[in-house]
C-alpha cells in the first residue's frame, strides 16, 4: 500500500468511500497520481482559451497517438501531479489561444483545476503553477496572401 501510483480504493462496510489519504475502522482511501492528473487534465481543457496542453515534444506525441485507429487523446498530457496524504500540487503546461489574457486563463485554470480536484477526491490542492509554452494563432485557409516585398 505504499506504492502512490498504484490505484487502490478501499470502502467502508457500508459501501462509502473514505475521504482521500484518510484512515477508519473499514479501511483506507488512497488516491494515484495517474486519477490527479486526468480529472485536472479534463479540468484544464473545459477552460476556454486554452488550445492544447504540453510541451512541444508532449504535443507532437500525443497527436501521432490520436492518429492511431483506436487512440485516445491522453488526458493527464501536459499535467504533472504530487499527490501525498491528504495534499496535491499540480503543474500544468499549456498553449494558449491568441487573444485571450493570459493571466486571467492562469488564474481561471487555477480555480477550475482547485474545485474540480477537491471536489472530486477530497484532496487539499495547495498549488496549481501555470506554465504557457506557446500561443495559438489560427492560421486559416482564408488568410490572405502577402503580397511580396519586391517584384
Amino acid at each position: 500500500m505504499a506504492d502512490t501510483n498504484a490505484t487502490k480504493v478501499q470502502t467502508t462496510q457500508t459501501g462509502q468511500a473514505t475521504q482521500a489519504g484518510s484512515s477508519s475502522q473499514q479501511g483506507r482511501t488512497i488516491i494515484s497520481d495517474t486519477v490527479v492528473s486526468k480529472i485536472a487534465g479534463i479540468a484544464t481543457r473545459e477552460v476556454s482559451g486554452v488550445h492544447d496542453l504540453g510541451g512541444g515534444a508532449a504535443r507532437a506525441v500525443g497527436a501521432l497517438r490520436e492518429r492511431i485507429p483506436g487512440g485516445r487523446v491522453n488526458q493527464s498530457q501536459g499535467v504533472g501531479v504530487e499527490v501525498g496524504e491528504t495534499q496535491a500540487a499540480v503543474d500544468i503546461d499549456i498553449v494558449a489561444e491568441y487573444g485571450v489574457a493570459i493571466a486571467d486563463l492562469a488564474a481561471d485554470i487555477r480555480r477550475n483545476v482547485i474545485s474540480s480536484v477537491e471536489r472530486m477526491t477530497g484532496l487539499d490542492v495547495v498549488e496549481v503553477n501555470v506554465t504557457v509554452h506557446d500561443v495559438y494563432l489560427d492560421e486559416g485557409d482564408d488568410a490572405p496572401a502577402e503580397a511580396p516585398r519586391v517584384q
